[in-house]
């Protein structure tokens, strides 16, 4: 190739927007959590969630997996920090929520911590509804990313230091009672058969090469620690889709409490992970 050839040669970035350098830097495995600050006026409504994401980090996975005006879902949306971190990035967001109160929440953040001036550029619709039964309404090939944080198996219904904290500030410790909540499947292994056949069902709706980010972490269930995300990775990376990455988010902030004192080692655990897969299924 000549040196005017290799001059007018130029790359086509087909994933984001990023520059190289900032490319570059996104794909370290390891994230610090962002976070505004327990006592910041727009993370009031945030905390009311017994298992929030901040809306910064999963702005993160928005800003490399996906380009302006793309459709993103989140099926689990709670009280909407995805779709929030679509409207700051100019990206259509889509969240899926069974619980009314998160649902109702959300509309409400939507409509107080977003300037109003951001949805002429771009919508978010927020669905109230079990997130197996909406996402069959939508057609084939539909959203460019899927990104999440699916609901824990019943460990928040244990009433630890944390859990004990929260009901002393009148904030709820579990999603609901509802049969219909993936929260509510007493079994492991039927929790997670549950989990895993959504998301291989969600590959319908995504379009062939793009991605699925689940963030997540492990748990303790009385005295056993169970490696959520292992499990879960491993069986996702069998049928559609290709298991990419994991990084590590470092939640930094997170209240340290006293779990096992004076009698056995038990951890904070104070990170988690996000699973990267591609849709390859249908190649």
């Amino acid at each position: 190739m000549s040196t005017a050839t290799a001059a007018k040669r130029v790359i086509k970035n087909h994933l984001n927007e990023l520059s190289a350098r900032e490319w570059i830097a996104e794909t370290v495995s390891v994230f610090v959590q962002k976070g505004l600050g327990a006592n910041h006026a727009e993370a009031q409504i945030e905390r009311e969630h017994p298992a929030p994401f901040s809306y910064q980090d999963v702005q993160r996975l928005i800003n490399f997996f996906t380009k302006p005006g793309d459709k993103v879902l989140d099926p689990f949306s709670g009280v909407g920090s995805t779709l929030k971190a679509c409207a700051l990035s100019n990206r259509h967001g889509y969240g899926i929520e069974l619980v009314g109160k998160f649902h109702n929440l959300a509309k409400r953040r939507l409509a107080t911590e977003v300037d109003k001036n951001l949805f002429k550029l771009n919508r978010q619709i927020l669905i109230r509804g079990d997130a197996r039964e909406e996402i069959e309404k939508f057609k084939p090939d539909f959203f460019d990313f899927v990104v999440t944080s699916p609901p824990y198996w019943n460990i928040l219904k244990n009433v630890d230091h944390k859990a004990t904290q929260r009901l002393n500030n009148g904030l709820a410790t579990k999603y609901s009672d509802s049969p219909r909540d993936f929260g509510n499947i007493k079994n492991y292994e039927e929790f997670l058969d549950a989990l895993v056949g959504f998301f291989e069902r969600c590959s319908r709706i995504l379009k062939p090469r793009k991605y699925l980010c689940v963030i997540v972490s492990d748990f303790r269930h009385r005295d056993k620690l169970y490696m959520f995300h292992a499990d879960l990775a491993s069986r996702l990376a069998t049928q559609h889709y290709k298991l990419k990455g994991i990084t590590i988010l470092y939640q930094k902030h997170k209240k340290v409490y006293p779990y096992g004192y004076p009698y056995a080692y038990v951890p904070n655990i104070h990170h988690q992970y996000v699973l990267i897969l591609r849709n390859d299924g249908r190649e």
